[in-house]
């Protein structure tokens, strides 16, 4: 369908993105997009186009445009695909402040009874469209905030010296512990879903140095809490040569450099979302760096029940991160609640050499890393002590046979961090299609 606009519509119009028609302003443009939203008002229609990189409204004038365009403006319905032309004039109150005269548009496909209509959803409703939900401001939102910090991440790296060497999906062996494996059969060999990229990022660094890697991990947890998804991005830095000290410095400059990024590159997403710019513009380096044993101090004066020596809980990360304006760290966890490739601290075996970055305002864990046993005797008691098969590491136990170093790394939660920066509440939100207990569709 097409409907025709004034002798001046014939004019070239070139194709623009929503989010640089305000440097067309005075110029004719054409949007491709979907109709988000119509609003009339007896002359008027005031029709919203996105097209991926935002909103712009169209205002169509009875009298000032012919009847038959009029008219299908005020027939559109939702979601229905179309292409729109007209002047673009700067609209300080507009959404990118600009706006379009309308003056011709071509409908490519008319969308009936879609489902998402601007009324209150449940979540699993939402869920089970999320191929729809995608469409809305929210939404899209968070995924482009998610993509500037993945890009601001590489691009962090990458100045750093940082290589990026993708590590298997299908892997032998466990990494983060035996009980959250997705097992798969590998043509007649037991294979499991990749817990994190860790061990292979190590020999990566071995022989370039400093690497990183950056991909979907997998735990079969059968949570259901807001903090959980079975299929989940992680980002795993590995520096050969390096200390617990190294490894905290880079977390916490890494950190910082991604949510300056985001402040300044996707301000108008954060404002979708009614973020506190304020909570994200006190993240400045130092954090606080606290030891384990001080922080189950803190928890007990703040008579928050726990047993010292056991792992933190949402609860307890929650309390001690909400004690700060920006992200902390603790470090020197008991080793016995430890993976066994973290390396004990000499100053106290009882302890190991890592640390947890908990984010602000009752996040939790966002980074958890350490510095990497380096001796071959000592790592190969760590297999046994953890019921390890010790045939699926021997290519990890060469690591300390060949020119074994000091060496750290971490690994950074996508969605966690991503759900902090947007102050969003569920983790559901900030991956394009959520893998959670119960739920593989869409």
């Amino acid at each position: 369908m097409s409907a025709a606009g004034p002798p001046e519509a014939g004019r070239e119009a070139p194709r623009v993105a929503v989010a640089r028609l305000r440097s067309r302003a005075g110029a004719r443009a054409e949007v491709r997009g979907w109709v988000y939203h119509l609003r009339s008002s007896g002359k008027i229609h005031f029709l919203q186009v996105r097209d991926g990189t935002g909103i712009v409204q169209a205002v169509a004038v009875r009298g000032e445009v012919p009847e038959p365009l009029f008219e299908a403006v005020g027939a559109l319905t939702q979601e229905s695909s179309l292409l729109v032309r007209g002047r673009v004039r700067e609209e300080p109150r507009a959404p990118g402040g600009a706006e379009i005269s309308l003056e011709e548009m071509e409908v490519i496909h008319r969308a009936e009874g879609y489902p998402i209509t601007p009324k209150e959803h449940g979540p699993a409703f939402l869920l089970e469209h999320r191929h729809l939900w995608l469409r809305s401001r929210r939404q899209a939102a968070i995924l482009r905030v998610r993509d500037a910090v993945i890009g601001a991440l590489r691009d962090f790296l990458r100045k750093k010296d940082f290589v990026c060497v993708d590590s298997p999906i299908f892997t032998p062996a466990a990494c983060e512990g035996t009980t959250t494996l997705f097992a798969a059969d590998y043509f007649g060999e037991k294979a499991f879903l990749t817990q994190s990229g860790q061990l292979y990022a190590e020999a990566a660094a071995m022989a370039l140095g400093r690497v990183y890697c950056f991909g979907p991990t997998f735990r079969a947890e059968k949570s259901k809490t807001r903090r959980h998804l079975t299929e989940f991005w992680m980002l795993e830095p590995e520096m050969a040569f390096a200390t617990l000290e190294d490894v905290m410095d880079l977390a916490e400059e890494m950190l910082v450099d991604a949510v300056s990024t985001v402040l300044e590159t996707r301000k108008e997403e954060l404002k979708v979302l009614e973020r506190d710019l304020g909570k994200l513009e006190s993240v400045k380096r130092p954090f606080p760096r606290i030891s384990y044993a001080e922080a189950a101090r803190l928890l007990k004066e703040s008579g928050i029940p726990f047993e010292e020596g056991g792992d933190f809980g949402a609860p307890e990360e929650a309390a001690l991160s909400q004690r700060h304006d920006r992200p902390v760290m603790v470090h020197r966890y008991p080793h016995a609640v430890k993976a066994f490739y973290m390396k004990r601290d000499p100053a106290d075996p009882g302890k190991a050499l890592c640390v947890d970055v908990l984010a602000p305002e009752g996040y939790g864990e966002i980074v958890g890393g350490s510095q990497r046993e380096d001796d071959y005797e000592t790592l190969v008691a760590r297999l046994a002590e953890h019921k390890l098969p010790r045939e699926s590491f021997e290519w990890y136990l060469d690591l300390r046979r060949y020119g074994s170093v000091p060496h750290g790394g971490f690994g950074m939660g996508l969605e966690r961090t991503v759900a902090w920066i947007c102050g969003v509440e569920h983790l559901r939100e900030c991956v394009p299609f959520p893998r959670m207990l119960y739920r593989i569709y869409p």
